[in-house]
């Protein structure tokens, strides 16, 4: 959980549930992102991960560590926003929208930077990383490869496709089928553009090595599109247009992607979320509480979490294909809520344990 200028962890335990058991130290700027990793295996110790960035600057402790004040174990002058930070397997990687990628490997504790051209979004599947571009590219870093250029030894990322019309990618969603589909892999990728397309590319066994083929085009939207998940069963896209949504049911044949009879449209609606003003930060307290989603598994049922105004105590959980509301969620004591968060929770191989969603709110 982030504070203006501090980051605490929290852990819950079935015995006696929530404790405090890490504070990191003052931070000179409000933490404006945060990554967390849960479970690292480094030689044979297992290790949490936290790290921050702070105005441009990314620190990272281990917080299974004695005291803070020892748990810090790298930090990296970013020298621009930190748009997004996130860990995939061994690696911590920090974007930028000018277009920078620092990419930071646990084992080495040795960062690498690549600027590539603006980077407009990107998605993550198992240890694959997409970015898309605002020149129409879509890129691609294997994190658990982690392949390095033969010239210069610096980070390579590949390009894997290019938008027909050269739109900047505004929203990525990347899907891989399961493994009983074909021998090899089938990539799926849903993106939409800063004109309102929302296009889906595949990649066959069959055809590996010639590159994506265009299987879906839509045209539905009038602004750009903001967010886009490529489902098991549904194709959803928002886009800025006061969170405009519209769901299509896609048809799969042995778990891929398939043309016959093609994708239906199912429902269009808006997940409306009115704007906040900043504080003396100049951050807008209501900006991790607008983010309304999709939340859930690519082959699980997604929900939208919708906070209609800023200073709101209530949250609405609504289905992402079709709209309906589930439920509201409102604090017990009845404060505002500033964030939120959802988890997917496995529930461990405890006989009787079932798989959890969990809603976490900051107030």
């Amino acid at each position: 959980a982030a504070y203006t200028h501090h980051v605490c962890c929290y852990r819950r335990k079935e015995s006696f549930g929530w404790e405090l058991v890490f504070v990191s130290p003052l931070l000179q700027r409000p933490a404006q992102q945060i990554a967390f990793n849960s479970k690292v295996s480094i030689g044979s110790q297992v290790k949490r991960l936290l790290a921050v960035a702070s105005g441009g600057n990314i620190r990272v402790w281990d917080i299974t560590a004695a005291d803070a004040a020892s748990a810090e174990i790298a930090q990296h002058d970013f020298a621009s926003t930190v748009d997004s930070l996130l860990f995939i397997g061994t690696q911590l990687v920090a974007l930028s929208s000018v277009g920078k990628v620092a990419v930071w490997n646990i084992m080495t504790r040795h960062w690498k930077v690549q600027q590539i051209t603006p980077i407009t979004s990107h998605d993550t599947a198992g240890s694959s990383l997409l970015l898309g571009c605002a020149s129409g590219k879509i890129y691609y870093i294997d994190m658990e490869k982690f392949p390095l250029r033969m010239k210069d030894n610096d980070l390579l990322v590949t390009q894997l496709y290019q938008d027909p019309a050269k739109e900047a990618v505004t929203a990525l969603s990347v899907h891989f089928t399961p493994k009983m589909c074909t021998a090899g892999h089938w990539l799926e990728i849903a993106y939409g553009t800063a004109s309102g397309t929302v296009r889906v590319v595949v990649e066959h066994p069959e055809t590996l090595g010639q590159g994506f083929q265009l299987l879906h085009t839509f045209t539905v939207h009038r602004t750009p599109v903001v967010r886009v998940l490529l489902g098991e069963k549904h194709l959803i896209s928002v886009c800025s247009d006061c969170n405009h949504v519209r769901t299509w049911t896609v048809t799969r044949f042995r778990g891929c992607l398939s043309t016959q009879p093609g994708s239906q449209p199912l429902a269009s609606f808006n997940v409306m979320s009115l704007e906040g003003t900043l504080n003396s930060d100049g951050l807008s307290p209501s900006a991790s509480a607008r983010d309304i989603g999709p939340y859930g598994d690519h082959d699980d049922q997604q929900v939208f979490l919708q906070s209609v105004v800023p200073e709101s105590n209530e949250l609405y959980v609504r289905l992402s294909a079709t709209g309906k509301r589930l439920c509201v969620l409102r604090p017990v004591d009845n404060s505002n809520i500033t964030a939120h968060c959802v988890n997917e929770f496995d529930g461990g191989s405890r006989i009787g344990s079932r798989s959890r969603r969990y809603v976490v709110t900051g107030q």
